[in-house]
């Protein structure tokens, strides 16, 4: 997590709108990051409308229409185990697979970011306690902390999110940290510090500005991540339950059809793919975009 802390070096600039216009600007020229970017919104914008666009309703299904291949007439993607239409069921899918995973990383930059910017401020004795009760959650992988957190609490979309919240807190905390123990040390902190100005005012003025935005990029670098461990909570039976469509779940209930109808069962797993990468290499296109240093 060091080196990770030390590749998001913060942008030793105040967070002025012309900065962030650069930013935008640079961002608006990857290619790469563009199309990331604009497949994100096209899943987004589905998954809102859902209602408007899909053409059945996601739980009513046929017996008699149970999974049809891609390209059945009046279901072009086909149905699923229970009859209902495929195309439907991922698009209302995105609703909770996008909500499951977008929140938990949210609700860790809100707490991450606070602990660890209170600890590299004030550094010391405060900041190598915080630390070390941050390490001990990094000696569980990810994924195992994230399934017993689950099995603790009990499945659910609310246990979910909480569970996958304490996986990413102290990622974003040991983040943060490391960034604000760098400003910490600038000049500018340390002539407001002699000039009187008291810890909340420095923070507030001159650590927040150069500090969230590497937090942040960082932040949604852990989206694929979170929308990945979401989507296999949900295989596991420990995240959301039937009858809502939610693609880990989806993949669940269609695994039973992975010889009779393979493409069928792959397309939830297509989704989460294509989402994850999304929010991945966006993230790297903004990351390059903020590296500019003055």
């Amino acid at each position: 997590m060091v080196a990770i802390a030390d590749h998001l070096a913060p942008v030793v600039v105040k967070a002025s709108r012309g900065y962030w216009a650069s930013v935008a600007m640079r961002l608006s020229r990857d290619p790469v990051a563009m199309v990331a970017l604009t497949v994100i919104v096209l899943i987004v914008l589905a998954a809102i409308f859902a209602p408007l666009i899909a053409p059945y309703s996601p739980s009513t299904g046929s017996m008699i229409r149970r999974l049809k291949p891609i390209g059945f007439p009046g279901h072009p993607l086909g149905t699923d185990e229970l009859g209902r239409d495929m195309l439907t069921r991922l698009i209302y899918g995105g609703r909770l697979s996008l909500f499951v995973g977008v929140s938990p990383v949210i609700c860790a930059f809100v707490i991450g970011s606070g602990i660890g910017i209170f600890a590299g401020y004030l550094g010391g004795r405060i900041n190598t306690l915080l630390m070390r009760i941050i390490d001990v959650f990094f000696a569980f992988p990810s994924v195992l902390l994230a399934i017993a957190l689950s099995g603790a609490l009990g499945a659910g979309i609310f246990n979910s999110i909480v569970s996958l919240t304490i996986v990413f807190v102290p990622q974003i905390a040991r983040v943060s940290e490391s960034v604000t123990t760098q400003i910490r040390a600038r000049d500018y902190v340390e002539a407001a510090r002699v000039s009187g100005a008291g810890a909340f005012t420095i923070i507030r003025v001159h650590v927040l500005g150069n500090v969230l935005g590497p937090i942040f990029v960082y932040a949604t670098s852990l989206i694929s991540v979170s929308m990945i461990l979401a989507s296999g909570l949900s295989f596991l039976g420990l995240g959301v339950k039937p009858p809502e469509a939610e693609w880990g779940l989806m993949l669940n209930t269609l695994r039973t059809a992975i010889y009779s109808q393979p493409m069928i069962a792959a397309l939830p797993g297509v989704m989460i793919f294509f989402t994850s990468i999304s929010f991945n290499l966006f993230s790297d296109g903004l990351r390059s975009a903020m590296e500019v240093r003055q």
